[in-house]
Order: C-alpha cells, then sequence, then structure tokens
C-alpha cells in the first residue's frame, strides 16, 4: 500500500509554498498528486513559462485569435463572470500579502519536473465544478454570492482589504478551516457543497486510488479545507459517492424561458383587458409606460456597466421588445454593438486574470462586453416586475378602478370570442 502524506495548503500563502518544498524533500515521493485539473494546470504551466522568458528576457508572439463573443454568449456568462471575480478576490488577497495565487501548486510542478517525480491531476473539470456550484445554487444564494463579491471587488469589503500574511497562514489551522467550511455552508448549501463537499470526494477518489497503487509514496498537495473531507473518505471509502455521480452535470430547467412566458402572457392578457374595456386613453399610457421603462433601466444599466453609449442605446431601443420574447435578450444585442465598438483582443482572457484593480478588469473589452450583457437583461428583467407593481400608480388608477376595468376587458373579450357561436346553438 502506497504511504500517503497530505499537505494541506492556502493557495495564496508562503508559508504553504515552504511547507510543498519541505515535505516532497523528507518523503522523497514517486509522485505528487495536485489539486488541478487538465485546464487549471495548463493555466498555470502557460503562466510559469511566462514568468521563466521574462526572467530571461524573452518575449514570445502572443496568440493573435481574439475570442469568439457570440460562442460566448450562446453559453451561461454569467458563470463566467462570477468565475472572474471569485478569481479575482483571491488575486486581491495574494497581492496583499506578495503571494500569486497557486504558488503552493507550482511549487509543486516545478519541484516534480526538475526531480522526475510522476506529476497526478486529482481534481475534477473546474467547469464541471463551476456548472454544479452555479447550477444548483438557488436564487437567493446567487443573488448574495453577487452581492458580496461586488463589495469586495468594489472595495468595500473591509475584511477582504485587511487579509494579511498571518491571516491567510492561519487557514490552514484546523480550527479555521472548520470555521470558514461551517460560515461557507451558512452562506450558500447548495454552492458549499459543489466547491467543497463534491469536490472532497473527487479529490479523495484520487487519493485512495493512489492509496492501492504501485507507487511507495505519494505527496498530495490540496487546500487545507479539503483536508478533512479527505480524511473522513478515507477512513470510510464506502460512503464515497460514484464518479458518475460526482461528474453528472446539473439538468438545466428553463426557468428564465418559463419566468419570461408567463410575464409575456401577463401583459397581454392585461392589455388585451383594457383594450376591451374601452378605456383607450389608459391603453396607450400602459403600452407607453412599458416601452419607456423598459428603454431607462436597461439603458441605464448598460451604462452603469461602462458600456457604450450606442450599446445602451440599442439596449433601450429593444428592451421594450425583447422582454415580450422569451427566447430573445437585449443584453445580447447590446453586447455584440459593445463587441463591434471595442473589439476583444487575444490578450483580454490573460489581461482579466491578472487585474490587479476592478478599474483595469472593467478596462478590458471582454470583460465589459460580457458585464454589459449582463447589466442590460437584468434591467430589462427589473423593468418587466416594475411594470406590473407600479402600472396602477403610475397611471393614476386605483386597485378598485384596475380591478372594474379589468373585470370590464374581460366579460367584453368573452362575449367577443363565444358571439360567433351563439347563434349556432
Amino acid at each position: 500500500m502506497t504511504e500517503i502524506h497530505i499537505v494541506g495548503t492556502a493557495h495564496v500563502s508562503q508559508k504553504s509554498v515552504a511547507e510543498v518544498r519541505d515535505t516532497v524533500d523528507a518523503v522523497n515521493p514517486d509522485v505528487i498528486a495536485i489539486e488541478l485539473d487538465k485546464g487549471r494546470f495548463a493555466t498555470l504551466k502557460k503562466q510559469m513559462q511566462e514568468e521563466a522568458d521574462a526572467a530571461s528576457g524573452i518575449v514570445r508572439e502572443e496568440d493573435s485569435k481574439a475570442p469568439e463573443v457570440k460562442s460566448i454568449l450562446s453559453g451561461n456568462f454569467m458563470v463566467m463572470i462570477v468565475q472572474w471575480l471569485l478569481a479575482y478576490v483571491q488575486r486581491k488577497i495574494g497581492l496583499n500579502v506578495g503571494v500569486e495565487p497557486g504558488a503552493d501548486m507550482k511549487e509543486a510542478i516545478r519541484l516534480a519536473e526538475e526531480r522526475g517525480i510522476r506529476l497526478m491531476l486529482i481534481d475534477r473539470d473546474i467547469n464541471i465544478t463551476l456548472a454544479r456550484f452555479w447550477g444548483n445554487m438557488r436564487f437567493v444564494e446567487k443573488i448574495k454570492l453577487v452581492w458580496v463579491l461586488l463589495r469586495s471587488v468594489s472595495g468595500k469589503d473591509e475584511e477582504t482589504d485587511e487579509i494579511d500574511t498571518v491571516t491567510v497562514d492561519s487557514l490552514t489551522n484546523r480550527d479555521m478551516i472548520d470555521a470558514a467550511l461551517e460560515e461557507f455552508h451558512e452562506f450558500s448549501p447548495a454552492g458549499a457543497h459543489a466547491l467543497i463537499d463534491e469536490r472532497d470526494a473527487y479529490l479523495a477518489h484520487g487519493v485512495v486510488s493512489l492509496e492501492h497503487s504501485p507507487f511507495e509514496r505519494a505527496v498530495i498537495v490540496c487546500g487545507a479545507g479539503h483536508v478533512p473531507g479527505i480524511t473522513r473518505y478515507r477512513e470510510h471509502p464506502e460512503t464515497l459517492p460514484s464518479m458518475k455521480e460526482l461528474t453528472t452535470l446539473p439538468k438545466k430547467y428553463p426557468w428564465g424561458k418559463i419566468i419570461g412566458g408567463v410575464f409575456l402572457v401577463m401583459f397581454a392578457v392585461i392589455i388585451l383587458a383594457i383594450a376591451f374595456s374601452g378605456a383607450t386613453d389608459l391603453l396607450v399610457w400602459a403600452i407607453i409606460f412599458w416601452v419607456v421603462l423598459h428603454g431607462i433601466l436597461a439603458g441605464a444599466a448598460t451604462l452603469l456597466a461602462r458600456g457604450h453609449p450606442l450599446s445602451a442605446a440599442v439596449s433601450a431601443a429593444l428592451a421594450w421588445m425583447t422582454s415580450l420574447n422569451p427566447f430573445l435578450a437585449c443584453g445580447w444585442f447590446a453586447a455584440l454593438v459593445e463587441a463591434k465598438m471595442r473589439p476583444p483582443t487575444a490578450k483580454d482572457f490573460k489581461k482579466i486574470g491578472s487585474a490587479e484593480s476592478i478599474s483595469e478588469m472593467l478596462s478590458v473589452p471582454l470583460f465589459r462586453i460580457l458585464l454589459v450583457a449582463a447589466a442590460s437583461n437584468i434591467g430589462a428583467s427589473v423593468a418587466t416586475v416594475g411594470f406590473f407593481l407600479f402600472l396602477g400608480p403610475v397611471l393614476g388608477v386605483d386597485l378598485e378602478m384596475m380591478t372594474n376595468i379589468l373585470v370590464t376587458g374581460f366579460t367584453n373579450l368573452w362575449h367577443f370570442i363565444i358571439s360567433p357561436f351563439v347563434g349556432l346553438f
């Protein structure tokens, strides 16, 4: 049976980097397993190559292929924005303590390559993790997460700003780990399950497999928060969920389209009822209110996201119409205009990943394009809800008057529908 040595690290801790090196020196392992998947491993390897090139004064030609905005917009770009914001917060903490995020993993990779030690990747694909993370979270949890991230990136979160080396190093202490995990589970049970619990199990699968491999000694480098879960599964491997269960993408229910369809039906019913009630002036003003409210909120949201004025104009012009179609979104059109006015470049992904301030991140065209798409859609959604909440007060119609108009309208509409059949019976 393979001798297992687990190093629980904080990904932005210089102390953790030293612990990885000291453990490898002491154990002299046959294999080093790290908490990375193929995608993140490739990213770290590229960063390491760039750091080595910079130290040697080597300048390499950048990839000239710009990202495909249409392709990105066709996916869940909100998940991508959240991923970038999470990475930014981690980088911000790293800047506070002077350590690049992922330094512990880079050290493990460097040691494996220098000493000819077998390197294994034992973490779940980041795309599956993010899909399960976002897909399984409740709506309220998503709102809370986005709010916390916005506070962090805007500099309003004093706890993030005050994190220093001592604080980061303490994250590898068991008491601190337990407290942090408990807080995360309370904040977002579904999110914590996907990011922590499921990955504990996935990593444990890798560790248990190594434990029964031909290797003599293995060093496992992973976040300290995963160590308790991995240990529990090693002690009780019969409780491990299957790999299929851990890697299946969550079922996608088109809630956005369903909710959009419901609001479309409500809008159509109200407009028809007002029309058949004979309240022509009220009908005209209701339509004007729908168009203006959607235009103002969608356009303003686009401008708040630092979108181009033309992007905001397109968002404002189309919001009233796209809100009537569950399969369209004004944010897509605003983002395409934004991409036309401020085209993304091949360097945008790198710039987003290395941004040291939110202003720097907002200056990257690709980030701003997706932010414009999200902001425009949110503005239009708020307008749709606002229309039904404030239709009466804005038009000077109280509840009793609106009820009478709707009842009269529905009655007249019913008579209009059945009138062709009356003579048949």
